[in-house]
């Protein structure tokens, strides 16, 4: 049975499988504190209410032994679940060693210990969260009709300019780990016109800050047939969508991270706040900010504009010259992109997306303005020879939006083992 069935059932003889989560005792009776993925359930094995060799066996235990446990249910408001397990029977299914994770350990060792790290109820929580806003994702765009599609992870080119990239040794030649399914996912929306993918992404900045990884999760779309107001429309639909998910489902989850759901529920009930680029400068300057225009908004900065709302930001129409060779330029403004960013509070942008260029001759021209030899984006470029639409899409980082919904310091904690430029073991 599982912790939290028992917790529901309150009484009855039930045999329950865990981990020892606490344990403490006296001469005469024994506390263990059992966990499961569910709950937490407080067991007690009472010296003259056992045979003597339970009794012994259960001297031995330590921290994170793998038990079975069989007994009486009864409740107890004491119990830290309101229900207390009266022991009569024990199996140590695994032995433990002294645990290396105590309270009020440093960063530093528990990041070295994070297989460890990962059976907490502080990790499980954020655990089950991610679960919930992967399914979310997936769920939003099936509901509306996409099809889920894939790219490779060896690429032969990149495709964001401004990032470095992984090269990797293939047989004789190199290749590049993947940034983003960009290029590959326009030329599947000649076949499914519309599609979506979660996917590992990697990224060789050197950056060592709360909101960076070298390799993390991007869940991304592509529309064929779109307008950019489709694009934004479509990525303040799913952040509510995930955000709706995780309050229907994560209570227990938010409240173990001790997460304030106000802001949540106002994403949730509530238009996100949409400003252009111009009025986003004009706003941080409102607030003693003076930001040149034509640079791109750094973390500081969209963490300024977020304060001044209660829901998620979306910025529009980005200097032409910080966003992506592929974003189709503003109607009469050359120098802007019919590019947006979804701004989350503590985080930043969680979204970046736009509506693609159709023209191939503009796209060449980007590509030789951005350094490119435009002879290795031939498979690119052939989307645009063969029956081009107009389409576009957007990514999602994953870590990013799982750290805006737990409330947490750091994406470091929104991935099961993060990689960082400091960071690739365990």
């Amino acid at each position: 049975m599982h912790i939290q069935q028992a917790i529901t059932q309150q009484t009855g003889r039930i045999t329950v499988h865990g981990w020892v989560y606490r344990e403490r005792g006296s001469n005469t009776m024994r506390f263990l504190v059992v966990r499961d993925t569910d709950n937490i359930l407080q067991c007690v094995i009472k010296k003259d209410a056992v045979p003597e060799e339970v009794w012994e066996l259960a001297q031995t235990i330590k921290v994170e032994a793998a038990v079975t446990l069989t007994g009486d249910l009864r409740a107890d408001p004491r119990a830290p679940t309101g229900v207390e397990l009266q022991v009569e029977e024990l199996i140590i299914v695994g032995e433990a060693n002294d645990f290396p994770i105590t309270k009020d350990q440093s960063i530093e060792h528990l990041a070295n210990n994070r297989h460890l790290w990962l059976r907490s109820r502080y990790m499980n929580a954020i655990l089950k969260v991610r679960h919930e806003c992967f399914v979310g994702f997936r769920e939003y765009f099936m509901q509306h009709g996409f099809y889920e599609y894939h790219s490779p992870i060896f690429q032969a080119t990149q495709a964001e300019g401004g990032s470095d990239l992984f090269s990797v040794k293939y047989f004789d030649s190199e290749v590049y780990l993947s940034q983003t399914w960009q290029l590959y996912a326009e030329a599947g929306i000649f076949s499914l016109e519309n599609i979506f993918t979660i996917a590992p992404t990697f990224r060789a900045e050197n950056s060592k800050t709360s909101r960076h990884l070298t390799e993390f999760w991007m869940a991304e779309m592509e529309m064929a047939w779109s307008e950019f107001a489709d694009i934004q429309e479509h990525a303040q639909g799913v952040v509510k969508h995930i955000v709706a998910r995780v309050l229907k489902n994560c209570q227990e989850q938010l409240t173990i991270l001790q997460r304030d759901t106000r802001e949540l529920v106002a994403a949730r009930d509530n238009p996100f706040v949409t400003l252009t680029y111009d009025q986003a400068i004009d706003l941080l300057k409102e607030h003693g900010m003076d930001v040149p225009w034509g640079k791109d908004l750094r973390t500081a900065e969209e963490e300024l504009i977020c304060q001044q709302f209660d829901v998620p930001v979306v910025v529009t129409n980005y200097p032409t010259a910080v966003k992506a060779f592929y974003m189709k330029l503003v109607p009469g403004r050359p120098e802007a992109v019919q590019g947006c960013d979804v701004l989350v509070k503590g985080v930043g942008e969680i979204i970046g997306g736009s509506q693609r260029e159709e023209d191939i001759e503009k796209i060449i021209d980007r590509l030789k303005r951005d350094g490119e030899d435009p002879e290795e984006y031939s498979m690119y470029l052939d989307t645009r020879r063969y029956g081009s639409v107009p389409h576009g899409g957007f990514g999602l980082g994953m870590e990013r939006i799982i750290a805006w919904v737990c409330g947490l310091d750091s994406v470091k904690d929104a991935i099961p083992f993060p990689r960082t430029p400091l960071r690739y073991s365990p």
